[in-house]
């Protein structure tokens, strides 16, 4: 089977639409999907990608590196998912449009619910490259002769100027500037911040080497500011596939994230070829997709202590209810 071609393609298409049959998908099962599409994307041809991305588009549980990189693609690929996918947020939006242009933004600009901001970004590139459009055609294939009238020229100069300095262009920058503060007032927050990334890998790499799983699982713990309980699945896991999100989200560099990895699952690197898979998912792996995935999971944690305190909380007023009630037939007699 190893040389058969086709055979990459047949796994990527049958475990993507394996998942899309599920109707609630879990955390493993989307880790799981995650770890065997991405070492798969780069050998399948463009209508496996295509399919995947149609597939996918509307999916609101979905493999985020996935889903980035199949948005990250030719416009062909990537337009279902800019057009339907609930997993592509403002600021990714606006990252796709930056790196693509024109291309993938007429593709955003018929999502439903877009952002007015983005709307209105889109509408500004619009009327930029229809403007680039009308002043290539005005301008003759001959070199204008320095004496010709400024009359003639006005109107292309009427046109270059809300190009480059259009008042409407510049009030949409300032608008996404100030859409995006807060984004990285958010992450630039002291209470936010990790600890020094030195501390951070001297302690997971000592811990990590004791063999010792509760150690470290309380070392990750500290480093990724979570408690125990919600930590306790990463390190618990068969796979890498939490932990390495975890680790990335700390931006170590591959070599440590390596090391505590293979201390943490020595089983999972039985041979050189399960090294370089780890280093490429682990470089493959967005900065941005490892925090927001902590960032749910910080969420979780938050959201499962609110259900126990308020499940304490019914519990002591029922007891209180029941005592009070028991309480009443003895001061009526007493009375």
């Amino acid at each position: 089977m190893r040389n058969d071609a086709s055979r990459p393609e047949r796994l990527f298409r049958a475990a993507v639409s394996a998942f899309c049959s599920i109707t609630r998908p879990t955390r493993r099962e989307v880790a799981q999907l995650e770890d065997l599409t991405l070492p798969l994307l780069d050998f399948v041809s463009i209508d496996a990608r295509r399919y995947v991305a149609a597939a996918l588009s509307e999916c609101r549980i979905a493999p985020a590196g996935l889903i980035s990189r199949l948005a990250d693609d030719r416009i062909d690929i990537a337009a279902p998912l800019l057009l339907r996918s609930p997993l592509l947020h403002d600021v990714e939006l606006i990252a796709l449009i930056g790196r693509h242009g024109i291309s993938h933004a007429r593709a955003i600009a018929r999502r439903p619910g877009l952002n007015p901001t983005i709307a209105q970004l889109i509408r500004a590139l619009e009327a930029s490259a229809d403007a680039q459009k009308s002043l290539s055609m005005r301008i003759p294939a001959a070199p204008v002769p320095q004496a010709e009238p400024a009359s003639e020229l006005a109107p292309a100069a009427q046109l270059s100027q809300p190009v480059e300095s259009g008042t409407a262009a510049d009030e949409v920058r300032d608008r996404l500037r100030e859409m995006m503060i807060p984004a990285a007032a958010q992450l630039r927050d002291p209470r936010t911040m990790l600890p020094d990334d030195r501390n951070v890998f001297s302690k997971l790499r000592d811990t990590a080497l004791t063999g010792n799983n509760g150690f470290f699982t309380t070392a990750l713990a500290d480093a990724l500011g979570m408690n125990l309980e919600s930590v306790r699945p990463i390190t618990a896991a068969t796979g890498y596939s939490l932990l390495l999100s975890a680790l990335r989200s700390l931006e170590l560099p591959e070599e440590q994230a390596f090391l505590i990895a293979a201390a943490v699952f020595p089983s999972q690197f039985p041979h050189s070829e399960s090294i370089r898979i780890f280093l490429g998912r682990y470089r493959a792996l967005d900065l941005d997709i490892a925090r927001e995935r902590v960032r749910s999971w910080k969420l979780e944690m938050v959201a499962s202590w609110i259900n126990r305190n308020a499940g304490g909380a019914r519990k002591a007023s029922l007891v209180a209810e029941n005592s009070d009630s028991a309480k009443r037939p003895a001061l009526v007699r007493a009375s």
